[in-house]
């Protein structure tokens, strides 16, 4: 009986909806370790409110990187409004954005213990150049996203903005830079110069989530 052989097939295109499903998941998935972090403190009786002052970093944590995932999340529906379709270089791009996304609960969590234990000690400095890092290392998985956009238009709707990946490219370089220096300050001046830029950048990448002022296309554009 013959057999029929088929000729191998190379990667195919395919439709953003799974990428995008999958993606929603693992920033749900993300958020909610971030609030587990909050949890209730040991304390005497009658020292509650004094266990709860005292647990302030695991708040100011969870809000900074609460929303650094939120403008994560905005930035990356952004960038699927433009993306018509898939190819096996942007699966990756978009892996090593979940990537990073999922892990920033680990030095979420750091920075919150070392700071409730010193705030100006060897290991809070040490906690505050951990989350840079990681958090720089956010910023450089967009770029790779963006720069394999740039060599791929047309992955992307052909009316989108030429603006749209130059910005995109400016936004991820700012944000590594600023998440590096912080890191730096907080290791030798202060950890609480680190914590106040954790706290301010994602504020910037809301605000410029419609993309940078001289290169919003017509109304009705955003930008990520």
């Amino acid at each position: 009986m013959s057999q029929h052989r088929f000729p191998a097939r190379r990667f195919s295109r395919s439709e953003t909806a799974r990428a995008e499903t999958f993606s929603d998941g693992i920033f749900a998935i993300a958020v909610t370790i971030l609030v587990l972090g909050l949890t209730a403190p040991a304390h005497r009786p009658g020292r509650l409110a004094h266990a709860l002052e005292s647990q302030w970093p695991a708040y100011v944590g969870y809000f900074a990187s609460f929303s650094y995932v939120a403008v994560i999340w905005l930035n990356h529906h952004q960038a699927f409004v433009r993306i018509r379709s898939m190819d096996r270089g942007l699966h990756a791009a978009n892996f090593f954005v979940l990537f990073t996304t999922a892990a920033l609960a680990f030095p979420t969590g750091v920075v919150a213990d070392a700071l409730r234990s010193d705030v100006s000690g060897a290991d809070a400095r040490v906690a505050v150049v951990l989350y840079a890092s990681l958090a720089s290392v956010m910023c450089l998985s967009w770029l790779v996203l963006y720069h394999h956009l740039g060599r791929h238009p047309e992955l992307m709707d052909p009316e989108v903005e030429p603006a749209y990946v130059p910005h995109g490219r400016l936004r991820s370089w700012a944000g590594a830079l600023a998440y590096a220096v912080a890191g730096v300050l907080g290791c030798l001046i202060s950890p609480l110069i680190a914590l106040g830029v954790f706290i301010v950048l994602p504020a910037f990448y809301f605000v410029s989530s419609e993309g940078l002022p001289a290169g919003r296309g017509p109304a009705g554009d955003t930008g990520a």
